[in-house]
């Protein structure tokens, strides 16, 4: 005797299994695919210590302006500090776009500058970027 098998039950059976199995695998790419923005400006924090700390501060002046509340800023502003006429008249608001070029190549994102340290590693300066951020409250 032969038993009749509902194919159509079948189907729809694996398509929701297959259905959980990708949410399952979305939900854990989002969870931990990536570190935490905390996780990267922890990381920042570290890295800007180590390798910005020569020339700025966060609250005070240096050979280069303080960066403490940098995000949404104009660039050329600290009225404390003595600034390029490029970057006075430059017309740059501070954000992580802003801050990704000027990192990757001070001089090319604003000609004349008097910067001339670069942070060549995408996630070094992803990670100072998010710290920055961080520390100006955004």
């Amino acid at each position: 005797m032969r038993v009749k098998t509902n194919q159509s039950r079948n189907v729809s059976t694996r398509h929701w299994a297959g259905g959980i199995a990708l949410a399952m695998a979305l939900t854990f790419l989002t969870a931990f695919g990536k570190p935490a923005a905390g996780a990267d400006a922890d990381r920042g924090k570290t890295i800007f210590e180590k390798r910005c700390t020569g020339c700025h501060a966060l609250n005070i002046d240096k050979e280069g302006p303080r960066l403490g509340g940098i995000f949404g800023r104009a660039a050329g502003s600290v009225a404390t500090f003595t600034y390029s006429d490029a970057v006075k008249k430059s017309g740059v608001t501070w954000d992580a776009s802003a801050l990704d070029k000027w990192l990757t190549e001070p001089d090319a994102f604003i000609p004349d500058s008097n910067m001339a340290f670069r942070v060549v590693d995408d996630g070094e300066r992803s990670a100072i970027i998010a710290y920055l951020k961080q520390i100006s409250g955004k």
